[in-house]
């Protein structure tokens, strides 16, 4: 937004940035969170030299939030290393996830038969482009579900496992009857992050992911953005149905638009489930991933007779995160029992022995409306102040000013990259600015203010 010359206010009512999917540092802070007062042992070396994320997330290497990162120079602030192994689960052991044709021949996870009928659809989505018919093989990605598609291959329950929860990154199996080009771009964007750096897709920003946040506020800083820690939001001001402004000690900031995460509107947001979240301490890597430094594991859904995956994210000391010779294993899943703990199980037997936990369930919220008044919500969409050329003032444009413009973010689901929140975050942007949020003229806008040498 501050890019795009708008003039922005930042206010958060904590005393760090990133709101609930910072990094915790010091590690005594970790433990005061959590309510275990005894503080961390010596063992745990100094607390300062821990950067504990409350929320584990990869980053995809040709993925969304890199290209954002990229494009708005938010770069030349982070430090990112390679994230050394992707695994899935199956049969109560670990394997590397193969996603290349080299790394699929060699795989244990299939037997030689499917390894070739594996390769084979490897190469199908490699080769595939949706705007070139020549290369569908009679597979009709508008309309072919993925069910067929692995039909068509003569793909084995085990196979679809890991190709549906570990390559396309799907927590569930409802994508199987919905058609099948969303999966196989998903699959493509797995293989191209792949290829970008090679032992696997993901990165991780060194120090944490609390680094995120940080580097889009000096970012915003750069573009005239005023940024206020420690500023409690008393009250959001509504007049005439619209926001004006926000209340906070005494003093009003006026504004047209507002964008919060639903902590702040309790009133305007409805429940949608719970995320089990267990922050582990080792003190050793995990067994059976060549003694990586850090990885991903997915529990496939099928594999521990559940409706939703189980992700395992583990980062350490090589990250800045934690004290010498120390890891951080965070293990989630969507909650669907009444005893979540019970739920991740077979993701900490992978992890044992353990050397502290901290257990977090989190409510899962979004929005009620999108930021505009319900009762004018079958009118076209994105909502504007001000109708766009072509558009009379009387035409059901004009009544974007019965808008609430008021945008609330989605909480941050279980899975382990940040797909979903940039799709979140281009969706509000498209809603409040009127257009799609465009990679290449941000791109441009960069040049105008660091010149053409720094791209």
């Amino acid at each position: 937004m501050s890019v795009n010359g708008k003039k922005v206010l930042h206010m958060d009512r904590n005393p760090y940035y990133g709101g609930e999917s910072s990094s915790i540092t010091p590690l005594e802070e970790l433990y005061k969170r959590f309510q275990l007062l005894e503080g961390p042992p010596e063992s745990m070396g100094r607390g300062r030299d821990w950067n504990v994320d409350l929320i584990p997330k990869f980053l995809m290497a040709n993925g969304q939030l890199v290209k954002m990162l990229l494009y708005t120079e938010v770069t030349r602030y982070l430090d990112f290393k390679v994230v050394e192994g992707s695994f899935v689960y199956k049969g109560g052991k670990i394997y590397k996830v193969p996603s290349t044709e080299t790394e699929a021949l060699a795989s244990n996870l299939m037997g030689m038969f499917e390894k070739r009928r594996f390769r084979k659809f490897l190469v199908f989505v490699a080769n595939f482009d949706e705007n070139d018919p020549k290369t569908f093989e009679g597979v009709d990605p508008q309309t072919t579900s993925m069910r067929d598609v692995y039909r068509k291959f003569d793909l084995g329950q085990d196979v679809i496992d890991f190709t549906g929860h570990a390559l396309a990154l799907y927590r569930t199996d409802d994508y199987l009857d919905q058609p099948c080009l969303e999966t196989i771009n998903r699959i493509k964007l797995y293989s191209e992050s792949l290829a970008r750096y090679g032992k696997s897709p993901y990165l991780y920003p060194l120090y944490g992911l609390g680094e995120l946040p940080q580097g889009f506020a000096r970012l915003s800083a750069i573009y005239g953005g005023t940024y206020m820690l420690n500023k409690p939001v008393d009250d959001i001001i509504m007049e005439n149905g619209k926001v004006v402004g926000v209340k906070s000690e005494g003093e009003v900031a006026r504004c047209k638009q507002l964008i919060c995460d639903p902590s702040y509107i309790p009133d305007r947001v409805r429940k949608a489930g719970q995320v089990i979240r267990i922050i582990c301490i080792l003190s050793h890597p995990i067994k059976n991933t060549n003694d990586a430094n850090s990885c991903q594991i997915i529990i496939p859904q099928n594999q521990v007779n559940r409706k939703s995956d189980i992700y395992v994210c583990m980062i350490s000391y090589a990250h800045n995160v934690a004290a010498q010779g120390k890891y951080i294993a965070i293990a989630s899943t969507t909650v669907e029992t009444t005893d979540p703990e019970k739920e991740v199980e077979p993701a900490l037997e992978l992890l044992e022995p353990i050397d502290q936990k901290f257990v977090a369930i989190s409510d899962l919220y979004e929005p009620i409306d999108d930021g505009c008044e319900s009762q004018v919500s079958s009118l076209p969409q994105p909502w504007l102040l001000a109708a766009p050329p072509g558009h009379l003032p009387d035409s059901p444009w004009a009544l974007g000013f019965g808008c609430f413009q008021v945008f609330c973010s989605c909480s941050y689901d279980a899975t382990t990259h940040f797909e979903t929140t940039c799709n979140d975050i281009k969706d509000i942007y498209k809603r409040m600015a009127g257009m799609a949020f465009d990679f290449e003229n941000m791109k441009r806008k960069q040049n105008d203010v660091f010149g053409e040498a720094e791209q």
